[in-house]
């Protein structure tokens, strides 16, 4: 199926389900209803270019038949317009092509970001603390919410490991790059020769799971309580407020101790694990795929090292697509849109060079 053609059916689509929202039966159920308007919502766009392009396809046709008037003045004006026209039908093509790339099903999804302390001791619990303080500037500045479900703290301020949660819509999309070694290197505040070291932290983003997507029994189950280890005050550590759950068949744990409600935590925790058992689906579909995503951005292999962090330069390098930025002081402060899009970029490069292979 050529281009043209494939919108055309995209248009069919985004028409009949306009006419369903508009059918009475629909529109008393919710569910449908809104089932219906994120299919719309994900299609306008497309359809919205393509009607644009169609247009300038028409003008462009338009204009040329009008070369073949005879009168002088008008084929001059008719020139001079499909001179206009014609960059704007490469510049549509090029943008119908993206957005004709099959979506990953999950760009539009919250996510839970897990950060660990790595390789260096307590400089990695240090670094680990300050990506959880870039992503949070990050979250403020996308006016996100970010929720944290557990953090094991060092007595110097850093995290051994700090989970959370990030409710937005498309926080997916934008964060799913960052999974993997972030490499750090500097003078820590603990050494005191002044001899720059390298330590590293990991970062784990996984797609927040629908209730539909992971079913739980609840017989596999084993659900703990216990008093949260974490700062919050006495009354956090004085009740059994703290839930862990262990998912027998798989033997997945997590926790939650954030909140002073046990009901919030355990709820949070089950959010959680939800999660965790969808994303080990996905990382097995994805090990099955290994040979055809080889060159593929974000690959979602999280041993990889994807970025450095040297301090003293004030670089930052993301080494899957070699762009260095020399403003590492403002991306720690949660200004991270330029790797974002240049990982973006390479990601649709990519699939686009596949897709036309």
């Amino acid at each position: 199926m050529d281009i043209g053609k494939k919108l055309e059916a995209i248009e069919r689509d985004y028409l009949e389900i306009e006419k369903k929202m508009a059918d009475p039966a629909v529109t008393s159920d919710l569910k449908e209803l809104q089932s219906l308007g994120k299919k719309h919502a994900q299609l306008e766009p497309v359809v919205e270019k393509f009607r644009h392009y169609r247009q300038v396809c028409q003008d462009a046709t338009e204009a040329r038949e009008l070369l073949k008037s005879g009168d002088l003045e008008m084929t001059a004006l008719a020139a001079e317009e499909i001179g206009k026209l014609e960059p704007q039908i490469g510049g549509f093509e090029d943008e119908l092509r993206l957005l004709l790339l099959p979506q990953d099903p999950n760009d539009g999804k919250s996510v839970i970001v897990e950060i660990r302390a790595g390789t260096g001791g307590d400089e990695a619990a240090l670094f680990a603390s300050e990506l959880y303080r870039m992503y949070n500037r990050f979250c403020e500045r996308q006016r996100w919410r970010l929720e944290v479900l557990d953090v094991n703290e060092t007595g110097i301020g850093g995290y051994k490991e700090v989970i959370f949660r990030i409710d937005g819509e498309g926080a997916y999309s934008k964060l799913k790059f960052e999974s993997g070694v972030h490499r750090v290197q500097r003078v820590p505040v603990t050494e005191a020769s002044g001899r720059i070291h390298t330590s590293a932290a990991t970062v784990a983003v996984l797609p927040e799971a629908d209730d539909v997507e992971v079913e739980i029994r609840p017989e596999d189950l084993k659900i703990d309580t216990y008093r949260s280890s974490g700062a919050g005050g006495q009354h956090v550590n004085m009740t059994d407020s703290a839930v862990r759950i262990t998912h027998l068949p798989t033997g997945i744990v997590v926790t939650c101790q954030d909140e002073r409600s046990q009901i919030k935590n355990r709820a949070r925790a089950m959010t959680y694990l939800k999660t965790k058992l969808y994303d080990a689906e996905l990382q097995k579909q994805t090990a099955e795929q290994a040979s055809e995503r080889r060159g593929q951005i974000g690959s979602g292999d999280r041993s990889e090292r994807v970025r450095t962090y040297n301090y003293p330069q004030n670089r930052i390098t993301d080494h899957r697509v070699n762009v260095t930025l020399y403003k590492l002081d403002t991306y720690l402060d949660g200004d991270l849109y330029e790797l974002i899009d240049a990982m973006t970029l390479a990601d649709q490069t990519e699939r686009l060079r596949t897709l036309e292979t």
